[in-house]
């Protein structure tokens, strides 16, 4: 277990007092953009080889000690959130968004604010996050927690700290753009800012992601052992 604790407390500094934070632009400005962003992705996947090794390593191990279960009702409600989950995370994917890394120049484009980003700044986190907490909901042993919990915090103050970091490096540019479009899903749209588009986000993503729903539920009791339609 403490293997785990310390593979999820560096996975989430890396990113929240590193990428997010004024040590990314002095880092930058010493060994420039490019050089930063490698040894960031390095750093990332070393720490989701470890995430995933140590999680492994809890599972039926007596520490692992388990707070509550899956009843048909979390299940269900975790049905939805994975599809919820996998339509954010395929369509932030596939959607340029100045949000995501090497795409600030999309705020050139006076119609940036289109499909997605009207529902939401950050699609690709969210989907993260409802991803989270719907592994939480149905998983309540302690290396589940520990995973999920720090995933879901990750990806909550991930949209916060991106943010910060695109209003320091665009000024003026992103304050433009922030102010037509909101981090909370569907908060612009609900105070009259922006309208909901399905057919600007896409219908070919929407398949995409029905399709990806399906492969990962069909394919999960064989790559974690876990079945997810029953």
């Amino acid at each position: 277990m403490t293997s785990l604790i310390a593979a999820a407390i560096f996975f989430v500094l890396i990113h929240l007092l590193i990428s997010g934070t004024r040590v990314r632009d002095v880092l930058v400005g010493r060994i420039g953009a490019g050089p930063y962003l490698g040894l960031f992705v390095v750093l990332s996947w070393i720490g989701v080889i470890c995430l995933g090794w140590a999680f492994a390593l809890t599972r039926g191990a007596p520490g692992n000690t388990v707070m509550w279960g899956m009843t048909p009702a979390t299940h269900g409600l975790q049905l939805v959130l994975q599809f919820v989950a996998v339509l954010f995370i395929v369509i932030g994917l596939t959607t340029r968004n100045p949000t995501s890394v090497r795409q600030e120049g999309a705020l050139d484009n006076p119609e940036v604010v289109r499909g997605m980003l009207r529902v939401t700044r950050h699609p690709f986190l969210w989907g993260v996050a409802l991803w989270a907490l719907g592994h939480l909901i149905v998983n309540g042993d302690a290396g589940s927690i520990i995973l999920f919990g720090s995933l879901l915090a990750l990806a909550l103050f991930g949209t916060a700290s991106i943010d910060a970091k695109r209003r320091r490096a665009l000024g003026s540019k992103w304050d433009a753009f922030a102010a037509q479009t909101s981090n909370i899903p569907f908060l612009a749209i609900a105070s009259g800012r922006q309208r909901l588009s399905v057919g600007e986000i896409g219908w070919w993503r929407i398949l995409v992601a029905l399709a990806v729903y399906g492969v990962v539920g069909w394919a999960h009791p064989y790559l974690f052992g876990a079945p997810v339609f029953f």
